[in-house]
């Protein structure tokens, strides 16, 4: 009995010291974060003052758990469309300080004499800041409504979408022991793949599902179903050679665009903060004082390379990407820690066993250091802006300012700049569900129909049945494929009557829909009859033209694009009055 309630009591160890240590923290005014690490320094296995928790393998599991939930609530608390509707600033400035500082990483794990992979991954941990400290101190220095701070938020959204597609690019290549070129191209093929075709079944089901069972879920019934959906999500992404995180990460971002979306977010803060308090602990449990002592040198460098080096990568980008030096300093000074992706990151790459495991501890410790300089270093950027304003030559000054205001005053056509966002989004999401259709179709229906009417029809009509009902289940989306949406073709109308090059690149971006809608409807009919290739292509251009004048497919294409709007736009859609009621 006793040894069942090991986790019990190790639990128990974990939440009071963390729950102590807090206290501690909150009146010392410093992150919670900071106090979990502590926390789980002093119940670790390195620290023989105080009792140690006896089984480190299941609070491993749990902190695995904590990390879903971490990502879940991060996927709830973004918005893919609040992303889209950001300029390029805050793109260009997040771009180059990930690569500058990859490179930055890579190089620094050479010299340090690491590995290649370790080297890879130090680069990736230091490119990363933390979401959870910097928000936390913008609430308590009361800058969230700063200029600078909207900058940052948004690249720290981008950076959190790049962590989640550089874990899995790790793990590819922690399993090859090798960056292949074109296995990397596949990865990020099969990512992207996924990621839309999840977003889009995601939102075409599951908001529909809330709206339909809207009477008859409650509270209890809504947190059980949103983590139930997460967990759901997590092994289908393992199953498909994805990682837990990005499972729940996705499935969050999905569910943030249902009218339920902030009230699943209420209902699991307390829930991720249970999880995530263990899975910090479990951080600081990683901390050995022999290895910190054994490595101060290059926690030194490490930390001196995040707070100088990052600061600076991050305003240079931002000034390069056109915006003023108070403005980049500000948000450059913001960025300069890493956080709870670089933990995940170093985990990840413990367990795969391509990274050493004192890295670990140095990674904890220099993220604890640039945690607790983090408010210092944000207040630090006033004055030295104010410095640089007095040392720089006036000159100098007046350049940034005039180069700042030079981008800000080029701008794309709005007419191409809304044809790329519709058009080009239509276009990768129908492709994607057409291959989805056809992958389906033949590893599934197809083996299906012949086990089940082998022996009593013949192989011709079998294909027959099979090409037909792929082809019936395309058509819609086949249609949007070959298509301009309704929105798209004012915009085409407006850039066709500007000038001739116009003409040339629209004539020349609807025939290369055609053609990809053609070699959809030519792989289903080469999978399934015996026909010379110019048979074949005379038969998907027909059923091309067929599905084009359609009515009935027209009426199809809608109706599927009319249910998808309208969870996609549920929220903005909501009843003014409910939003008032919200607001009170």
């Amino acid at each position: 009995m006793h040894d069942n309630l090991h986790i019990v009591t190790d639990l128990a160890l974990i939440l009071i010291s963390a729950g102590f240590i807090t206290i501690i923290f909150k009146l010392l005014k410093q992150p919670l974060v900071l106090g979990y690490i502590v926390a789980g320094f002093i119940v670790g296995p390195h620290f023989k003052l105080f009792p140690t928790v006896i089984e480190q393998t299941g609070v491993e599991e749990w902190s695995e758990i904590g990390i879903i939930f971490l990502l879940f609530a991060l996927g709830l608390e973004f918005s893919f469309k609040k992303l889209l509707k950001v300029g390029s600033t805050a793109v260009i400035g997040a771009a180059a300080e990930i690569i500058t500082m990859m490179c930055i990483g890579f190089l620094t794990g050479y010299l340090l004499g690491w590995s290649s992979m370790e080297s890879i991954f130090l680069g990736g941990m230091l490119a990363m800041s933390s979401t959870t400290i910097i928000i936390k101190a913008f609430d308590d220095m009361g800058l969230k409504k700063q200029q600078f701070a909207d900058i940052t938020m948004v690249i720290l959204i981008i950076q959190d979408l790049v962590a989640i597609v550089m874990m899995v690019l790790l793990s590819t290549a922690a399993a090859s022991q090798k960056f292949a070129g074109m296995e990397m191209l596949w990865c990020i093929g099969k990512l992207i793949f996924f990621m839309v075709l999840w977003f889009v079944v995601g939102i075409s089901i599951i908001p529909t599902f809330f709206r339909k069972a809207k009477k008859y879920i409650n509270h209890e019934t809504l947190l059980i179903l949103s983590i139930g959906l997460c967990f759901g999500m997590v092994l289908f992404a393992n199953a498909v050679g994805f990682s837990s995180a990005l499972g729940a990460f996705v499935m969050g971002s999905i569910l943030s665009e249902t009218v339920e979306g902030e009230h699943i977010q209420s209902l699991i803060k307390s829930i991720k903060d249970l999880f995530g308090a263990i899975f910090f602990v479990s951080v600081g449990m990683m901390v050995d004082p022999h290895i910190l002592v054994e490595y101060w040198g290059i926690i030194l460098v490490l930390t001196v390379i995040v707070l100088f080096i990052k600061s600076f990568v991050s305003s240079a980008g931002l000034i390069f990407a056109g915006r003023s030096l108070q403005v980049s300093l500000a948000t450059g000074f913001s960025l300069a820690q890493i956080g709870e992706f670089a933990f995940i990151i170093a985990s990840l790459g413990v367990s795969l066993g391509v990274m050493r495991p004192f890295i670990y501890p140095i990674i904890v410790a220099v993220a604890v250091i640039t945690t607790f300089t983090t408010p210092y270093y944000i207040r630090l950027a006033d004055p030295v802006y104010r410095l640089l304003n007095k040392k720089l030559p006036p000159e100098f000054i007046k350049k940034i300012d005039g180069y700042s205001i030079t981008v800000n005053n080029i701008k794309v056509s709005q007419s191409w700049n809304k044809i790329i966002r519709l058009s080009l989004t239509r276009t990768i999401v129908f492709a994607v569900i057409c291959i989805c259709v056809i992958i389906l179709s033949f590893n599934y229906f197809y083996p299906f129909t012949l086990k089940q009417l082998g022996n009593m029809l013949p192989v011709v009509a079998i294909n027959t049945i099979n090409c037909l009902v792929t082809l019936v289940l395309m058509s819609p989306f086949l249609y949007g494929l070959i298509k301009h949406g309704s929105r798209a073709q004012e915009e085409y109308a407006v850039l066709w009557r500007e000038n001739k090059y116009n003409q040339i690149v629209i004539v020349a971006w609807s025939l290369l829909r055609i053609f990809t809608a053609c070699f959809f409807v030519i792989l289903v009919l080469s999978k399934c009859f015996k026909f010379t290739p110019w048979v074949i292509g005379l038969i998907a251009i027909s059923i091309i033209i067929f599905i084009a004048l359609s009515r009935h497919v027209l009426k199809r294409y809608v109706k599927i694009e009319k249910n998808f709007m309208q969870n996609l736009n549920a929220k903005e859609m909501e009843n003014p009055e409910d939003q008032e009621t919200k607001k009170e």
